[in-house]
């Protein structure tokens, strides 16, 4: 078995609506039936004891060694907590070829599971080394549970929610709208305490020292216990509490200068530790914290006790568990030997042995939840403090005898603000009820109603989508929304280009969406991008807009051989159309036609024809349909015109002229009336769009020279022939003249296909080499496109040039007045660049 192709399917697609690894797996055949291989289904329970049944289609299904593959690599992740439930094989066109099909959670997890030597708890290390926090998870749940999308930006907690200009993010709980400065606020305790003060919020006295000796003169002017604290630390990291000799005020100070020159030294504030969690403006959660610590039962020692608790199934080593194991380190033995204690003694029955001073839960701490029990001048004096420094999220840490009095009553007081607190504390707490924080969080950052999400048009098809988006993309201009754009010649926004190449897939989609000055955004979406790695986003909120699938485009490429292969791939964004949403279909395609069925939001059917069956048949329905009744492009509900637009004031359609062009604006006009634009803004759009080499390059693209018309096209199948021989005929020119060559990855048929359509129509057939056979050897092209022209009923000549540039100047130099010549670029931007040199005045 050999795994020669893996392909991280990073949104919906072709198979599903989860992420997803694809693998191309070639089996031998001794491989094709693990019925053949002695005791294999045995041995790989032995192996996965966890495996599920493999044979979903009953005993006698024969399943090959890339089957025990898929459901090896999908329990592989199970065992290692990934929740993963989707995984199918399926028998390619090549024989003993298929391809394995395997959710993932975590990419790289996925990728790991597909290496069966990797061991089981490398994958559960592995897992948990990638996957977010409980503090970022908790509020990734949340946002989707609001059908909120998000988009992991680094391998850490950086994560965004929403998309363009409505989009927010989050490092742990620091939100996007956490200020730099409130963050610098909350790093600095001394001016922490000191504008919490100003606020009239209870803390305690102190002051900022930077030698021992001065430490010594602040702990006797505060008399009683202090504690020492570096001046900008955090998590608890270098404190000294409960101190009082000078003793232990001097080695308290060596402690702290570990974290920073300055040291804060306040009074003591005796009572538990408690942290409350402020989200906005109100208490979110509150938890009672107790340090690491172990119970005595007269037998063991400490240190046996704590190999004990750290054995409890609650406590792990990073942060999925509900308890951290306790750290039994050089703080945990110094804080023994302070109290004149060793990892030896042995404990009474029930004799509390206390490991550390701080409380945290990453040192094994623990948690109990008392939101219930904060008093409401406590919670809000916590809210007073957050909103003193700036923070929108904070953990507060108050240390007081009772949360359910307020502070000034018992001596209790503030004695930190956090910036980006820990969760877990709130969420899983080791004794009480757990809160939704993350919910509250994602409810702070956006209103109830809001999904963070903004307009997305996907298109997609045979021919036609480029001239679709950019139309689409220009009627969304008209209302003043700023427009991010991907399509086959780059990536726009706002009208500027930031990338340039073939931009239809989901990487250059992710990249719009993650913009911050996107108002709306118009995909472009190819197959090849479709295959290689899913949709670039969740689903089409708006609208999905399917021109045409005709006979098809690069067919019998990556196992999409036939035409209903390639409608089922390009069905993917209709049928990932929000219940909200549309998708907008062409009637006229049966293909197209029947996507419909698939779609979980409302259908628009456009077709030319008015008559058309499923035209007719959705009217009936008080359904939305387009049509052209010749003179204008009408948009009705049922019976009721709601719209009517003429094709005189559609320059694109030049007068309804251009049949595949009145189809791009139907299409364009749908999607619009899908997006709530009024009939107003849609038609100065479709007036002001003009199909030149500025707006639509490569499409249609018309100059003038001498009195011939010359029509510059990047057409290169079947289905654009017909259309650009339609569209030339309705134009009747005196002689007719075409240029073309062929994209060598095409099947040799649909090569042919295309002077055999051509032959048929033009006067004159130039054929062309291009700079780029894609595989094929010197001349093979040519020779199919020769073969394509046998039989021809009207051209009179054809004749072979190499080079583009040079198959230009020769049909332009034979040009006569009334002539119209098609030619069909190759190399788009250089082919117009040099055709504007060559028909200027």
């Amino acid at each position: 078995m050999e795994i020669t192709r893996i392909r991280m399917l990073r949104g919906p697609n072709l198979w599903s609506r989860h992420t997803a690894l694809e693998a191309i797996v070639s089996c031998e055949e001794s491989e094709r039936s693990i019925d053949s291989i002695p005791q294999f289904e045995t041995k790989i329970r032995e192996r996965f004891p966890q495996l599920g049944s493999m044979r979903r289609g009953g005993h006698n299904e024969i399943l090959s060694l890339a089957h025990a593959l898929e459901h090896a690599a999908l329990g592989l992740q199970a065992q290692a907590g990934c929740p993963v439930t989707f995984s199918r094989t399926v028998q390619t066109i090549d024989t003993g070829v298929y391809q394995v099909v395997v959710e993932y959670i975590e990419e790289v997890v996925g990728r790991m599971a597909f290496d069966l030597a990797a061991a089981l708890a490398e994958l559960e290390a592995l897992y948990e080394d990638v996957r977010l926090g409980p503090s970022t998870g908790s509020i990734v749940d949340a946002a989707v549970q609001r059908n909120i999308p998000y988009r992991r930006m680094t391998e850490g907690s950086m994560v965004q929610f929403g998309w363009g200009s409505k989009q927010k993010r989050i490092q742990a709980a620091e939100t996007s709208d956490t200020s730099a400065i409130a963050e610098a606020i909350a790093q600095d305790k001394e001016l922490t305490k000191n504008l919490l003060a100003a606020a009239g919020v209870s803390v305690p006295i102190g002051e900022v020292v930077t030698t021992a000796d001065d430490a010594w003169r602040a702990a006797q002017k505060i008399g009683g216990p202090i504690v020492l604290k570096p001046k900008d630390g955090n998590q608890g990291k270098g404190v000294v509490a409960n101190i009082q000799t000078e003793e232990e005020v001097r080695a308290g100070f060596i402690v702290t200068q570990a974290f920073g020159r300055e040291t804060i030294v306040e009074r003591y504030l005796p009572g538990a530790d408690y942290r409350l969690l402020v989200v906005g403006n109100r208490l979110s959660a509150a938890a009672r914290r107790e340090p690491a610590q172990v119970v005595g039962d007269g037998t063991h020692t400490v240190a046996e006790l704590v190999e004990m608790e750290n054995k409890n199934p609650l406590r792990g080593d990073g942060h999925a568990t509900a308890l951290t194991k306790i750290r039994f380190d050089d703080i945990a033995l110094a804080h023994l030997a302070s109290n004149g204690l060793s990892p030896q003694h042995v404990p009474k029955t029930g004799e509390r042995v206390l490991l550390r001073n701080n409380a945290n839960l990453s040192t094994g701490g623990t948690a109990t939840d008392v939101t219930d029990d904060v008093h409401p001048d406590v919670a809000a004096s916590a809210v007073a403090a957050a909103q003193m420094i700036g923070l929108d999220i904070a953990g507060v840490d108050i240390l007081c005898e009772s949360i359910y009095k307020p502070l000034e009553q018992q001596g209790g007081g503030i004695v930190e603000v956090n910036v980006a607190p820990g969760l877990r504390m709130h969420l899983k707490p080791s004794y009480g009820k757990g809160r939704p924080v993350g919910e509250d969080i994602i409810n702070m950052m956006f209103a109830l109603g809001e999904d963070g999400r903004i307009p997305v048009v996907a298109v997609t098809g045979t021919n036609g989508k480029t001239t679709t988006v950019r139309l689409i993309s220009h009627l969304l201009n008209e209302t003043g929304l700023r427009v991010g754009m991907t399509g086959t010649d780059g990536v726009y926004i706002n009208h500027r280009l930031i990338d340039t190449g073939d931009c239809s897939g989901p990487k250059s989609a992710r990249n719009v969406l993650m913009h911050p000055d996107v108002d709306a955004a118009v995909l472009e979406t190819a197959r090849g991008g479709l295959l290689r790695e899913g949709l670039g986003f969740d689903r089409c909120e708006v609208a999905a807009v399917v021109t045409n699938i005709g006979e098809g485009d690069h067919l019998g490429l990556n196992y999409i051989t036939s035409v209903e292969d390639l409608a089922i791939l390009k069905r993917v964004i209709v049928q990932n159309v929000a219940p909200t949403g549309a998708a907008v279909l062409n009637a006229a395609d049966p293909m197209v036609a029947k996507m419909g069925d698939k779609c979980s939001g409302r259908v628009i059917f456009f077709a030319q024809n008015q008559h058309h069956p499923v035209i007719t048949a959705h009217r009936a329905k008080n359904k939305k349909v387009i049509f052209f009744d010749g003179t204008y492009i009408v948009a009705s509900k049922g019976s009721r015109v709601m719209y009517r637009f003429p094709v005189s004031e559609i320059p694109l359609t030049q007068n309804g002229v251009l049949g595949f062009q009145v189809e791009n604006a139907m299409a364009a006009i749908g999607a619009a009336w899908a997006l709530g634009l009024d009939a107003e803004k849609i038609a100065r759009g479709l007036h002001s769009f003009e199909s030149d080499p500025n707006s639509v390059p490569g499409r249609f693209n018309q100059f003038q020279r001498n009195g011939a018309t010359v029509i510059a096209d990047y057409g290169h199948n079947p289905d654009a022939m017909r259309a650009l021989t339609s569209a030339v005929e309705a134009m009747k020119p005196k002689q007719s003249h075409v240029v073309i060559s062929g994209a060598g990855d095409r099947r040799d048929e649909d090569i042919r296909d295309l002077t055999r359509i051509l032959g048929n129509s033009f006067d004159n057939v130039i054929l062309y080499q291009d700079a780029c056979q894609r595989g094929r050897e010197d001349g093979e092209v040519l020779k199919l496109l020769q073969e394509g022209l046998v039989g021809a009923t009207k051209a009179k000549q054809a004749q072979e040039i190499h080079g583009e540039f040079k198959a230009i100047d020769t049909t332009l130099n034979g040009l006569a007045a009334g002539d119209i010549c098609l030619i069909l670029i190759d190399q788009v931007e250089e082919s117009l660049a040099y055709l504007k040199e060559k028909v200027k005045p």
